[in-house]
């Protein structure tokens, strides 16, 4: 029995080494709007360094599916707006699709999940939004042809939050009653599948409908004196718990509260136009690091306590061909030279080179390395930074087995992942017994 003790403590305790090192709850967008990106190679490896466990991509890029190969990281795909009718009326395009886009890489590449269309209620085409779930049901039988079904990838569509009527108070947000129907259908195939229903909530652009310096301090998850909801009578913090709460409500006004809720997008720009504020290095870093700690701390939301979201940083990289405001291009954790824009903690030591990486740039010259980052550890309470001198200025702006090369540290992840920080407390009290009763 002694011996078995031992092996436990040692497995716990490796679960928090592990733990120390990665978050497998975060992952990042790789966007591809630019022309001064890095070759993925070098992009993979970057990601390898980090402790993003996951990363999004708007399409289906064979280049950087095919870098990501045997990394272990989590790949979402996209199926582009423009596919979807397509994909809707003729299962043999779908069945194409995943062929070309998906079997040749899968298992080597981590495919999880496609996002069939992106922010498709945001552009008011009734016709669209109606094919919508036709093309989706048409990618999952596909994928299912192919042997890929039975939740190895999964398949769902990515929302804008002005899907919602409204998000203030959370408790009683509600779908637009224009949108009802639709996404009836969407959620019972997420609800069916076991896919998420996954949104981009910013709170940067809620920022700019309401700019006292309470709010920002609210949106930041910085000291403030949280705002309490009327009906359910919890306490907010942080604009992003009411805003993925807001989302619950609306999964549960509809009946499908046991939906998994996926952060596909959400980050804040360091830099933005004269109108645009609070777009500065010292905020974007704020809401980052301190989102990062919030989730790390296993908290969860008020009507989500102890659940953590999987949640999508926007972005690696700044996406210098954008349309919009000058934010759209300035949301990049990264720079095309593999420079950290804003240090927050993501990378897994402190004797990382940068350098050492970063191809070439005929562009730009190599910046400095960034100072090396401190490893994060479990927060209780998460740490957060204090408010920076801000002044608002005027803005506004709306926006199972799979291969892992690894297989060890898959495996200890899996088991890792499992330990909530109240699970692991309990966890320790049981260890120390036994081995007082040893």
């Amino acid at each position: 029995m002694r011996a078995s003790v031992y092996s436990l403590i040692l497995l716990f305790f490796s679960c928090l080494l592990h733990l120390s090192k990665s978050q497998p709850f975060l992952g990042v967008n790789y966007g591809l709007t630019a022309d001064n990106l890095p070759p993925p190679s070098a992009s993979a490896k970057l990601l390898q360094s980090t402790t993003f466990q996951k990363v999004r991509l708007y399409g289906s890029d064979p280049a950087v599916i095919k870098a990501l190969a045997n990394t272990g990281i989590e790949i979402v795909i996209g199926a582009s707006n423009g596919d979807v009718p397509g994909l809707a009326s003729d299962p043999s395009f779908a069945r194409s699709w995943v062929e070309t886009n998906v079997v040749p890489y899968y298992p080597a590449s981590k495919i999880v999940l496609i996002a069939v269309g992106n922010e498709i209620t945001s552009f008011g085409d009734n016709s669209l939004m109606s094919q919508l779930l036709p093309a989706m049901k048409n990618v999952q039988t596909a994928l299912e042809a192919a042997s890929l079904g039975g939740g190895k990838i999964k398949v769902s569509t990515v929302h804008i939050m002005s899907v919602l009527a409204g998000s203030d108070p959370p408790s009683t947000a509600v779908f637009k009653p224009e949108h009802a129907d639709i996404l009836k259908g969407l959620l019972e195939f997420n609800s069916e599948t076991g896919s998420p229903f996954a949104v981009n909530p910013y709170p940067f652009f809620a920022y700019q409908d309401d700019r006292r310096p309470e709010t920002l301090a609210y949106c930041l998850f910085q000291a403030n004196p949280g705002r309490v909801d009327p009906n359910s009578n919890l306490k907010y913090m942080n604009m992003f718990d009411a805003q993925v709460d807001a989302v619950y409500s609306a999964l549960n006004s509809m009946g499908f509260k046991d939906v998994e809720i996926m952060v596909a997008e959400t980050g804040w720009p360091y830099k933005g136009d004269p109108e645009e504020a609070g777009a500065t290095v010292e905020n974007a870093r704020a809401y980052n690091k301190n989102l990062i700690a919030h989730l790390k701390s296993g908290s969860g939301t008020p009507l989500m306590p102890g659940r953590v979201i999987d949640t999508y940083l926007f972005a690696l990289y700044d996406e210098n061909l954008k349309p919009g405001k000058g934010s759209e291009r300035a949301f990049g954790l990264f720079r095309p030279d593999l420079t950290m824009t804003y240090d927050i903690g993501l990378t897994k030591t402190t004797n990382y080179n940068q350098t050492s990486m970063a191809p070439l740039s005929p562009t730009r010259p190599r910046l400095p390395p960034a100072a090396a980052p401190t490893r994060q550890t479990l927060p209780s309470p998460p740490q957060m930074i204090l408010p920076s001198p801000v002044t608002p200025s005027d803005k506004n702006s709306g926006q199972t087995d799979v291969h892992n090369s690894t297989p060890r540290s898959a495996s200890l992840a899996h088991i890792c992942r499992s330990l909530s920080i109240s699970a692991s407390m309990f966890f320790v009290s049981v260890l120390y017994a036994l081995i007082i009763l040893l």
